[in-house]
């Protein structure tokens, strides 16, 4: 009988690790991005990123016995898209962990379901304080807010003695973000925005904001959409002769903003929430460079946060060890203090989930190369 009754318990135990989306060998992860459409770059580089790091650590044994499996699926960067795919990871894929989403929109969109469900949501390609405040113990942000990089923009046209700034933004859930962004650190100088304007996600339509601009014409445009969108604006700013100092956040999309823009991209500046993907001196730049060159890839901001996101998601299940689930994994990540990932340094805790505050300033030179 007590034989029947530890078989039976440890068959329920393992039914219950397979539901959260673990087995023997492996651990399940899902991730809601475009593949498609105008943003899809932007999921191309955070997917390719992350499986960078994740094949590496599966060739040498996994995590704890286990091998990562990354299950992907496109939601061209709209919402409805990413709700179904979400109830889809969770429910049928029976994933154990959702990780590196991409956007403001589709991540709001999908809050409800995986909070719901308890699934730990972990590295998403988004600044928004909607995934930062109120406290939400499924998530954990790698990156710097957008309140960060927008304070960093604005401190840095301040000091240059910059006084009229504009905002072109998305007009959604992401735009909405900078914007607030932008109005916080304004307000922090006794200062108002000059002019707004907006462009839907997912078009070029941009007439309306280039006209309201020209109309302004301020000193500096900080832009938040993504890099179809604000490519398509500065060309037909340039085009009208008005000539601002652009400036991005970082989810544009650096790489796929320099191409689209071509010989319009020099002089364009974005912030960034990564260090410099081009500085080998920093330990996490030179092990993701050495993995990028045998994948004969090419470097860039986006492809790095993956690889950064990865990093942190890995610490994490390796701390949670090999009797892993959720809580052990939750309660594994906010033990994260100060932890040097390759000179970037995360911390978590039992109530703060966001790791990094950091921001670097980048330009785009010529033949759509970046310094800093």
């Amino acid at each position: 009988m007590p034989r029947a009754f530890v078989a039976a318990a440890a068959l329920f135990a393992a039914s219950l690790a397979h539901a959260q989306g673990i087995t023997d060998t492996q651990i399940l992860l899902g991730q809601s991005v475009a593949l498609s459409g105008p943003a899809a770059e932007l999921g191309k580089d955070m997917q390719s990123g992350a499986l960078l790091y994740f094949n590496n650590v599966n060739r040498s044994g996994g995590v704890n016995g286990r091998k990562i499996v990354l299950t992907t699926l496109d939601d061209g960067y709209e919402p409805p898209r990413a709700v179904e795919n979400t109830k889809k990871l969770i429910n049928d894929e029976k994933v154990f962990a959702l990780f590196g989403y991409v956007g403001t929109p589709t991540s709001n969109a999908s809050l409800p379901i995986f909070t719901e469900a308890k699934v730990p949501f972990v590295g998403a390609f988004t600044g928004a304080e909607s995934l930062r405040a109120p406290f939400n113990r499924a998530i954990f942000n790698v990156r710097a807010s957008y309140f960060d990089e927008t304070e960093a923009i604005v401190q840095h046209l301040t000091a240059m003695s910059v006084t009229s700034i504009a905002v072109f933004y998305q007009n959604d859930a992401y735009g909405q973000a900078g914007l607030t962004g932008v109005e916080r650190a304004m307000k922090r100088r006794n200062m108002e925005i000059t002019s707004r304007a907006t462009v839907e996600r997912n078009t070029v339509d941009v007439a309306k904001a280039v006209a309201e601009m020209k109309k302004a014409n301020p000193q500096a445009i900080i832009m938040i959409s993504a890099y179809k969108s604000c490519a398509a604006f500065i060309k037909d700013m340039k085009k009208a002769g008005v000539n601002p100092t652009f400036w991005n956040v970082s989810f544009v999309g650096s790489k796929a903003l320099a191409k689209e823009l071509a010989e319009d991209g020099r002089g364009v500046q974005i912030s960034q929430v990564v260090p410099f993907p081009w500085d080998t001196s920093i330990p996490v730049v030179k092990e993701y460079r050495a993995l990028l060159e045998e994948a004969k890839g090419e470097p860039g901001f986006g492809t790095l946060e993956g690889f950064i996101a990865a990093k942190v998601m890995v610490e994490g299940l390796k701390r949670a060890g090999r009797g892993l689930t959720r809580e052990s994994f939750t309660k594994a990540m906010e033990s994260m203090n100060a932890v040097d990932v390759g000179g970037f340094k995360v911390s978590f805790g039992p109530d703060n989930h966001n790791a990094s505050k950091f921001v670097d300033l980048t330009i785009i030179s010529r033949d759509q190369k970046f310094v800093r």
